[in-house]
């Protein structure tokens, strides 16, 4: 479109909020006009391209104002208030879990599945998936597309700013004073790890594990097969993950690190001679890609299975904000926002 975009953001003075709308000043993104949104927050200032904007009370808002609205607030303020905006002629991006499973709403990775965004004829709901599931699936996607992966098992190590402000908070208010009981979190997470992300389900996985199950299924590959276990770390920022999957075709080192190294978003770090693969303290400060290393293959009982080891800003990357801004640049791409 020739014009600037309205565009409204829910939860702007969230860690995610925050990181969307370094990511809309970043990528250019043209903002006629623009909304800040929430409820504790409101009458604080937000800055975006250099000027200063007050957090207006959503629950006052007139939506009609809109072309595009971010959800960046949780499932009960987007279940609640998404579908005003949408009724009211608003596309809405909503990054909480509330409509990913929803058969009429697109989840969407634009490197994977971005040809959805053409079909929408209308104003509607487009679910940005899971922070764990994102940065695996665009490393996992390409090898797929190729060898066929028919079975995935995946464990998370996630860090506390997936959780939020608070969790950071108690992270290093329990490293200061290990005295500091935790409220977040179920158990201590400063010097600990969690098995448990999210609730526990009558399944005996938790929810957000089930997540990567679903959502999997739901971008990539109804027919894959995949276990995950998720747990919390004492990280900052940046999730990282230990994937473990088999391929219908025989499938080497090099076929996936040259596939890989070809591969738009993903960077290969592995040489275990020099002792070099991802951490999230070196590579998800703020990154867009996605990182992958300790690339392993083997035969086990004449099946081929591949070892990996992936990295990324779960915040500010593809977990979050930057997945939500592709959506963005592909709605004004296909003209959706005219």
């Amino acid at each position: 479109m020739s014009s600037g975009i309205n565009l409204a953001l829910v939860g702007a003075s969230g860690v995610v909020g925050d990181k969307i709308i370094s990511l809309l000043e970043k990528k250019n993104i043209n903002v006629s006009n623009f909304y800040p949104l929430g409820f504790s927050s409101v009458g604080r200032a937000v800055s975006f391209n250099n000027k200063s904007f007050i957090i207006e009370d959503l629950s006052n808002f007139d939506s009609s104002k809109a072309h595009l609205a971010i959800f960046s607030a949780g499932s009960k303020v987007a279940k609640e208030y998404a579908n005003d905006f949408v009724a009211n002629g608003c596309y809405v991006v909503d990054l909480s879990s509330e409509y990913r499973y929803d058969d009429q709403v697109p989840l969407i990775i634009p490197e994977i599945n971005g040809g959805l965004i053409r079909d929408i004829e209308k104003p509607s709901l487009i679910a940005n998936p899971n922070c764990s599931v994102s940065q695996m699936l665009i490393a996992i996607e390409p090898i797929h597309k190729k060898f066929q992966v028919d079975l995935l098992n995946v464990a998370t190590y996630q860090a506390v700013s997936g959780t939020g402000k608070d969790a950071v908070k108690e992270l290093n208010s329990q490293i200061e004073d290990f005295n500091v009981e935790p409220i977040v979190y179920p158990k201590k997470i400063a010097f600990n790890v969690i098995p448990q992300c999210d609730i526990f389900l009558d399944n005996d996985f938790t929810k957000e594990e089930m997540k990567v199950t679903w959502e999997t299924k739901k971008i990539l590959d109804p027919n894959i097969e995949v276990t995950a276990t998720c747990v919390r770390v004492p990280v900052i920022n940046g999730h990282s993950e230990a994937v473990f999957f088999r391929t219908k075709e025989p499938v080497s080192k090099n076929d996936i690190v040259d596939l890989l190294s070809d591969s738009p978003a993903i960077k290969v770090i592995d040489n275990p001679a020099d002792q070099k693969y991802p951490t999230p303290l070196e590579n998800a400060n703020d990154t867009e890609d996605v990182y992958v290393g300790r690339i392993r293959t083997q035969t086990i009982n004449g099946e081929s299975w591949v070892s990996m080891w992936i990295v990324a800003d779960n915040v500010y990357g593809k977990g979050a904000a930057l997945n939500a801004v592709q959506i963005i640049e592909m709605l004004i791409k296909e003209n959706k926002l005219c």
